[in-house]
């Protein structure tokens, strides 16, 4: 949804599962709490800095030293204390937004998804192995990206279904299995076969089936 500024806001709707719902949507900013069910901001925010330097601004009642230094030191951009004012928060957010993406940023890498020399290329819409290169669709984008992150392990059928899931569309099982397949194909498109294991009655599982920096 977007705000009254312009800015097209994604609010958190599963605190368990925070980094899955910052991987999908990407955003170029972070509001953040402190306070927040199961694990702590300083938690999401460690968690974040894993995968994303995006700015991350802490909104706050807890107001101690401790809790500001904390913040910072766990990977924050800046604090604001409860209560606030909305034009100093609207400011902090225009200030970081300048700041990493504006014309005086530094130049940013090109974000890649790597595993045991097949990368993914987001931005491009792109995947390769050593010369080869083929073009993806936005599901096989997400897909194969969601694979490639959580290689070896099982992704669920569940998780799979909301990474794909796009405002008003749902997609359902039947749609995810033509998916997997395209992506198999585009797999194999680059020498890869047998790379997607169907793990019944829990998901998808891919496995680096091909040799590093080689394309077959």
């Amino acid at each position: 949804m977007k705000n009254g500024r312009g800015y097209e806001v994604r609010l958190v709707d599963d605190f368990d599962r925070v980094l899955e719902q910052f991987n999908r949507h990407q955003p170029h900013l972070v509001l953040l709490d402190v306070n927040l069910p199961r694990y702590d901001g300083y938690y999401w925010c460690r968690q974040i800095r894993t995968v994303s330097t995006c700015p991350i601004i802490f909104i706050s009642a807890r107001a101690g030293e401790m809790d500001q230094v904390m913040a910072l030191e766990y990977g924050g951009d800046d604090y604001i204390t409860k209560p606030f004012h909305y034009e100093v928060v609207m400011a902090k957010i225009r200030s970081q937004l300048r700041r990493v993406y504006g014309e005086y940023a530094p130049a940013q890498e090109e974000r890649k998804v790597v595993l045991q020399g097949l990368t993914i290329y987001p931005e491009r819409m792109e995947m390769a192995l050593g010369d080869r290169h083929v073009p993806l669709t936005k599901n096989e984008l997400i897909l194969l990206e969601q694979l490639v992150q959580h290689s070896p392990r099982v992704v669920s059928r569940e998780m799979l279904l909301e990474a794909l899931w796009d405002d008003q569309t749902f997609v359902d099982e039947n749609t995810l299995n033509v998916n997997i397949t395209r992506a198999r194909k585009k797999l194999q498109d680059l020498g890869i076969e047998n790379a997607i294991e169907t793990v019944r009655g829990a998901g998808y599982r891919l496995q680096a089936t091909w040799v590093e920096g080689e394309s077959l």
